[in-house]
Formats: C-alpha cells, sequence, structure tokens
C-alpha cells in the first residue's frame, strides 16, 4: 500500500514535476498571464518573468505554452540547461521550432530563412511567440545581442517574433550585458512567495485536484508548513509529500503539527527564516492604461 490508497487520493498531490492539472492561478500568475498576453497581442517584442527559486516561473511558461492555441500562435518553449550554448545554437532552435526546414549553416542565410518563416506565419493571421525559460543562463553578451537581432525581425508597424523571458533575478543582470536589449523590456514582472492565504487556497485546491475527500492535512498545520516553506510553492510540495508519507508510516489518517515539525527537522528547514512577502508594484513597461487593459483581457481568462 502507498499513502495514496492510505488517504484515498486519485494520484500525488504535491509532485514537483509539471503538471497541468494541478496548475493553480493564484492572483499573481493571473496578473502575469495577462500582461504577457498583452505583450503577445499587441506585439511590444520583449516581455520577462522573474522570480526567486521555486516561485513557479516554469509553471507559468507551460501554462502560457499551452494557453497559445496553434490556430492564432505559433510558438515554442527552449529551457536553457546550462550556460555554453552559443547564439548559433539559439538561432537554429528557435528556427526549427518556428518551421524553418533545414536551417542553413551560414547565419545570414538563416535569418533569411527564419524572416521568411514570420512572414508566412504572420500572413496565416498567427503570432509568432518563442517563450526562454532559465534565462538567467544566457550570460554573454552576444547571447544578449542575438535576442535584440531577432527582435529586429520587422515589417513595418509591426515586430513579427515575440520572445518571453522567465528566469531568476539574475536575468536583469543579463539583460544588462546588452542595454539597447535591456531598454525594449515591454513589461517586467516579478513573482513573489505565496502569503499564508495564498498558501491555504494553494494546498486545497492540489489536494481537490489528486481526490481527497476529507482534510487531511490538518488546517492548523497549514501556518505551519507555509512559515518552513517561506511561502515557495516548491518547497510547500516538498514539505506536504514528505508529510503524507509520514502520516501514512504512522498510519495516522491526517498529517498533524508534530508531524510537520519532525519532516521540517529531517528537511533542515528548522532554523530557516520565514520570508516575508513582497507586494510592491511591478515595473509595467509601456503600458499606460494599465486598469483599462486588464479589464479587457480578463474576459480571456
Amino acid at each position: 500500500m502507498s499513502y495514496l490508497e492510505h488517504f484515498g487520493l486519485d494520484r500525488e498531490p504535491f509532485s514537483n514535476a509539471p503538471d497541468a492539472r494541478f496548475y493553480y492561478n493564484s492572483e499573481q500568475h493571473r496578473q502575469a498571464m495577462l500582461r504577457l498576453m498583452h505583450v503577445i497581442d499587441s506585439n511590444k517584442g520583449l516581455a520577462v518573468v522573474i522570480g526567486g527559486v521555486g516561485t513557479g516561473k516554469t509553471t507559468l511558461a507551460r501554462r502560457m505554452l499551452d494557453y497559445l492555441d496553434e490556430e492564432h500562435y505559433v510558438a515554442s518553449l527552449l529551457v536553457m540547461v546550462h550556460s555554453g550554448v552559443t547564439p548559433e545554437w539559439i538561432l537554429t532552435r528557435i528556427a526549427l521550432q518556428l518551421g524553418v526546414e533545414n536551417p542553413a549553416l551560414d547565419r545570414m542565410a538563416l535569418l533569411k530563412q527564419l524572416y521568411d518563416c514570420l512572414i508566412e506565419i504572420d500572413a496565416s493571421g498567427r503570432k509568432a511567440v518563442v517563450l526562454i525559460d532559465e534565462a538567467q543562463m544566457l550570460q554573454t553578451r552576444e547571447l544578449m545581442e542575438e535576442f535584440r537581432g531577432l527582435l529586429n525581425l520587422e515589417i513595418p508597424s509591426k515586430k513579427l517574433l515575440n520572445i518571453l523571458f522567465f528566469g531568476l533575478p539574475e536575468v536583469e543582470d543579463c539583460l544588462r550585458l546588452d542595454e539597447p536589449l535591456a531598454q525594449r523590456v515591454a513589461v517586467k514582472y516579478r513573482l513573489h512567495s505565496y502569503t499564508h492565504t495564498t498558501a491555504e487556497a494553494y494546498i486545497s485546491h492540489r489536494l481537490q485536484v489528486a481526490g481527497a475527500r476529507h482534510a487531511i492535512i490538518d488546517p492548523d498545520t497549514i501556518p505551519v508548513i507555509h512559515n518552513y516553506a517561506g511561502g515557495v510553492p516548491r518547497l510547500i510540495n516538498t514539505i506536504c509529500d514528505n508529510c503524507l508519507l509520514e502520516a501514512y508510516l504512522l498510519k495516522h489518517n491526517q498529517v498533524t503539527a508534530p508531524i510537520v515539525e519532525n519532516v521540517a527537522g529531517d528537511l533542515g528547514l528548522r532554523q530557516q527564516p520565514s520570508q516575508p512577502f513582497k507586494n510592491d508594484m511591478q515595473d509595467l513597461g509601456d503600458i499606460e492604461d494599465i486598469d483599462e487593459m486588464l479589464d479587457s483581457l480578463e474576459r480571456k481568462f
């Protein structure tokens, strides 16, 4: 028997593996989606989402990719797994994912192929979007210059390609390697740790999706879990998953405070101070009337 059977769950509620079924549309994720869609639908070119480790950047990027339907968008997601990528690799991968067949080895010829492909996408009434996850790995000026060059692929009054960066705060250092590119950021949005209220709703949401039929985590333990996790979704998942396993091994029907304390100790979190939640205003780039824009875009969600 696993803890799934013990608690009557259909699937693991707190796995950190990407799973669209568990996507939680928190207020800040909803706001980020609205702003990113504004950039794409207005062809503004470049947007940046920044957040600490485990705050949901990759989750948001994958949600964006799923949301961009093939009828209206040609979208691709590139994950930067290390800092050794080259401008040539980036250009070739983007060209392939947007539909260029047999990319040329010569850079200028490849740019021509990509430009022609983007023209075809635009003529079909669709928008080309490239999402770059772990963008803090783009640590050279040459890479930043390559992205600036891609943003120069345009026709009168319209950019042909929109690029969305998702990464740690170090992304801002990367952008500063090429100041003209940094100045082209249309929207920048920061993801923060969850408040207690959001964490409680997040945990409840994941348990409900997993098929929980009763409160298998004592509601009184939620503030303790939130404190040890510092409000970070990934850590909330890790703590809750370990708590369910521990409760199962103890043959308990509910996660209680002593179980949370034991798990926090095992994970080395007891000495970790909680991280205060920030809610400062995000840099909204060149959006002039954000309230009006949000009202119109909200109809999509």
